[in-house]
């Protein structure tokens, strides 16, 4: 049996979870990332790992449900594969409810996830405890799902670039190098850039997010959503919160009084923080498909290309899915792409 050779160009979450992926089913792997693995948006702080709303529901939000599913076995295996811990939980998540009316759509939302979710996990109303490691409600009850995970995103690139190595690929950072065989794009917001300029209309662009890490160890913790925040506890004992989107921009890693804005929102939301340090301030381009879906399948008009990009707030969530898809088409043929996520709907 012939093995096949794949390029995969991109060091961000889809490029490596693809690459990790394409190696495991037993391609001879080469990955090529100039800027360095985890350049972009995969070398935030974040690592929030968190379901759809539980109602009209559609291809990408099971799509989204089923890589959510799969996270657990994923990372294992990453983590299994490489010796590299990728900080990988499935801690739960809670959300403040700000009125009764809010009340009645969570608890509809609970119905719909009983069905759609099928047991796998759970969407509950909860009265609030009042810990310090809590978002104040106004209505005393809290959404409580445990479908929500983390990881930390720097260390789930470190993992999965360790079982990368291990599993015989090569990794070349720093420089480019030939393409050998089939070619994985996976370059982040600019390759949207330069695939609408290939196809000749807009198929995304960049989004600027800010994000800062408190100094906190509550690693056991559920994350919290509140005030369009996300607040994840991590392993290392810092509480990661993010994070702002910005359609402009002047300096992609500059951080600015958007950030400083977005720390006090969040000492305000949740009292542990209110002393916390800030550890680290960060910034960086996420990129954001026009259908609001990744982009996944061939490159139309370049026979042996391919293209998985378009992660924007939800690629890690999205990964153990999208690298499944991915290898299944470029390894065998066989197109499981949902509705949705093809080059054509970001042209419509």
């Amino acid at each position: 049996m012939t093995v096949p050779e794949i390029t995969v160009r991109g060091g961000g979450i889809f490029g490596l979870a693809c690459a990790y992926e394409l190696a495991r089913r037993g391609a001879r792997l080469r990955l090529i990332d100039p800027a360095g693995v985890a350049a972009g948006a995969t070398g935030g702080l974040v690592g929030a790992l968190s379901p759809h709303m539980p109602e009209n529901w559609n291809p990408k939000k099971q799509f989204q449900l089923e890589s959510l599913l799969a996270a657990e076995a994923f990372w294992a295996g990453v983590a299994a594969a490489g010796g590299h811990d990728p900080g990988y939980a499935r801690s739960g998540r809670l959300q403040p409810l700000a009125d009764a009316a809010a009340v009645a759509q969570a608890e509809r939302r609970a119905g719909s996830a009983g069905e759609l979710w099928r047991g796998a996990a759970v969407w509950r109303v909860v009265p609030a405890s009042g810990a310090a490691w809590e978002p104040a409600s106004p209505t005393g009850v809290l959404i409580h799902d445990t479908l929500s995970a983390r990881l930390s995103p720097r260390q789930a690139a470190a993992s999965l670039v360790a079982a990368l190595r291990a599993l015989g690929a090569e990794v070349i950072e720093g420089r480019d190098a030939p393409d050998h065989g089939l070619v994985l794009h996976a370059t982040g917001w600019q390759g949207l850039t330069e695939l609408g300029l290939a196809l000749g209309r807009p198929v995304g662009s960049g989004v600027k997010g800010q994000a800062a890490a408190f100094q906190l160890a509550v690693a056991d913790q559920p994350q919290l959503y509140a005030g369009g925040l996300h607040l994840v506890p991590h392993a290392d004992g810092t509480v990661a919160v993010g994070s702002t989107s910005e359609n402009t921009w002047a300096t992609a890693d500059a951080v600015d009084d958007q950030l400083e804005a977005l720390i006090d929102s969040a000492r305000a939301l949740v009292p542990a923080l209110t002393e916390a340090p800030v550890v680290e301030r960060w910034a960086g381009i996420r990129p954001r498909a026009r259908s609001r879906a990744p982009i996944l399948g061939g490159w139309p008009g370049r026979p042996g290309h391919f293209i998985a990009n378009g992660g924007f707030k939800i690629g890690f969530g999205m990964a153990p899915g999208v690298a499944a898809v991915m290898a299944d088409l470029m390894l065998e043929g066989r197109d499981g792409i949902p509705d949705g996520f093809r080059v054509e709907d970001s042209l419509r």
